[in-house]
């Protein structure tokens, strides 16, 4: 499905704090993609209210079939669920915005309980005999729901889910708890989005500093940035930025490296919002090969108590 480890651009357009980028901006950032050798662009129908899709469409033009397009439906908006009525309708959608003829991964945003999940595959399963979905997949999914997923799929019959994308990083181990162990038993992928702590791991958040103009949590002074810029969080960060810096690494490459790193990673989903931050990201991938040891002594300086 997605092979070899890559920086994917996600959310071109809107990112998840509702920060709008213009179209060309976005064919900026694109370009600047393309050049770096990503693959792999990763968005969702809800992002800008479709504008990112509309975006990324228009952006790649005639390179489209260089490329792995990733979106998601079923999140944010309540008319856009899982039910099977609903999932052609939100691919049609996509298709139109993206201006293509297929999306190479189509993902469930996030669960719906109250569509049995064999429901939802049935529907996903007839876009890929229809030839607009290459392959299928689900985000913000627990151990558990991916199990239920996978018996429903057998059970019926259906072609499963193949990836399922959420957030991971050296803050946030949540995935280690059983998502990672579901993915390893059941065959399937995995894309962390937010590797990099929502900018926490890219240095430009400090203890005691304003928070800059210009970043994704500049004027919010809310819950938001609360958590994102936590006390826990900034320890850790300091900690293993140390130890980037005293083997001359910068705790981008860490962060960056660490993800890429874990079993079942396919694509490393990085946000990028200029050409700096995609050539930066797409080049921290290739900067630091963690040898065993470095991973356990980073394991000792992130993980959190039991």
């Amino acid at each position: 499905m997605i092979g070899g480890i890559e920086v994917s651009v996600a959310g071109l357009g809107c990112n998840n704090f509702g920060r709008r980028i213009d179209e060309q901006r976005t064919r900026e950032v694109v370009a600047a993609a393309l050049d770096a050798g990503v693959t792999c662009f990763d968005t969702a129908d809800v992002y800008g209210d479709g504008r990112s899709e509309e975006f990324l469409g228009r952006a790649l033009g005639a390179r489209r079939d260089e490329v792995v397009i990733v979106t998601k439906f079923g999140g944010g908006n309540p008319a856009a669920g899982a039910a099977p009525d609903r999932v052609p309708l939100a691919c049609n959608a996509s298709l139109r915005r993206l201006g293509t003829d297929r999306i190479d991964v189509y993902l469930l945003h996030v669960p719906h309980p109250a569509t049995p999940i064999g429901d939802t595959l049935g529907a996903l399963n007839e876009l890929v005999d229809a030839g607009k979905v290459r392959e299928i997949g689900c985000s913000n999914f627990t151990a558990a729901q991916l199990d239920e997923a996978a018996t429903a799929a057998k059970g019926g019959g259906l072609r499963p889910f193949v990836t399922v994308q959420n957030e991971y990083s050296l803050l946030h181990r949540d995935p280690e708890k059983g998502v990672l162990q579901a993915c390893e038993r059941l065959g399937m992928s995995f894309m962390p989005y937010f590797p990099l702590g929502s900018g926490v791991l890219t240095g430009k958040y400090r203890r005691g500093e304003p928070v800059p103009g210009g970043t994704r949590l500049g004027g919010d002074g809310g819950k938001l940035a609360e958590h994102v810029i936590a006390e826990d969080r900034l320890d850790v960060a300091e900690r293993v930025r140390a130890f980037a810096e005293s083997r001359r690494h910068t705790l981008l490459e860490l962060a960056m490296s660490w993800v890429a790193a874990q079993p079942g990673v396919a694509t490393v989903i990085a946000g990028a919002t200029s050409p700096e931050q995609v050539r930066a990201n797409s080049a921290s991938l290739a900067a630091w090969a963690l040898a065993d040891d470095e991973l356990r002594a980073i394991d000792e300086l992130t993980r959190p108590e039991p």
